[in-house]
């Protein structure tokens, strides 16, 4: 089993910025990626950014330019910078880890005011 703790979500105005964080435990010598997942009401979760063991990185579209994600492998950590924050990035944001099984984080909720 896997934990995953995250922090950073809050409230910004639209064009500011916030960074999650995810801190992962437990049996992470079995990672293979993490990354983010995130759901807005009514609709279903979709990915956000992932990172590979080996660094490879993948974003959606509609953050390519705008997040970046990174990690500290010393922390077991992933970190997701959001810049040039829009309303229709308002979520609940989900940490994932990919291991020998998925392991999803609580969610922390992203709120962007126009």
């Amino acid at each position: 089993q896997v934990q995953l703790v995250e922090s950073g979500g809050g409230l910004v105005q639209a064009g500011g910025s916030l960074r999650l964080s995810c801190a992962a435990s437990g049996s992470i010598f079995s990672f293979n990626a993490m990354g983010w997942y995130r759901q807005a009401p009514g609709n279903q979760r979709e990915l956000v950014a992932t990172i590979t063991k080996g660094g490879r990185t993948n974003y959606a579209d509609s953050v390519k330019g705008r997040f970046t994600i990174s990690r500290d492998n010393a922390k077991n950590t992933v970190y997701l910078q959001m810049n040039s924050l829009k309303p229709d990035d308002t979520a609940i944001y989900y940490c994932y880890f990919r291991g020998y099984t998925d392991n999803w984080g609580q969610g922390t909720q992203v709120t962007v005011s126009s």
